[in-house]
């Protein structure tokens, strides 16, 4: 399977609500279809998680502003994860922290990536 970034919208205990990818394995560009997603969802998104199938286990410039947009969106918090080859970075209430233990999502959003397992 080729490498590309995936977006996942990740509800109450876990739940994947909503996915999409890019055909890209370092791009994953604004959608409509996913902003509308995520205000339908409001109400139940707890997170949003995407993949960095190549790396960097980190957000990129064009993920703060999207986080950033984000949350002036939606009025309420919700944690962000990247998900890359060595581990899975979190961002919540503006702090950043490696995620010691993935939730089961990760494998999911690694499959569907092309990434092999941390």
């Amino acid at each position: 399977m080729r490498h590309r970034e995936v977006c996942l919208l990740i509800g109450r205990d876990g739940e994947v609500l909503w996915s999409d990818a890019s055909d890209s394995a370092v791009s994953l560009p604004d959608s409509r279809a996913r902003w509308e997603a995520v205000w339908r969802l409001r109400e139940e998104l707890e997170e949003i998680a995407h993949s960095h199938p190549l790396g960097p286990l980190g957000f990129s410039p064009e993920d703060e502003t999207t986080m950033e947009a984000l949350l002036l969106a939606l009025g309420q918090p919700v944690r962000f994860s990247v998900v890359a080859p060595e581990g899975t970075l979190v961002r919540e209430y503006g702090q950043d922290r490696l995620r010691a233990e993935e939730p089961a999502w990760t494998a999911e959003l690694r499959a569907r990536s092309g990434m092999a397992t941390a």
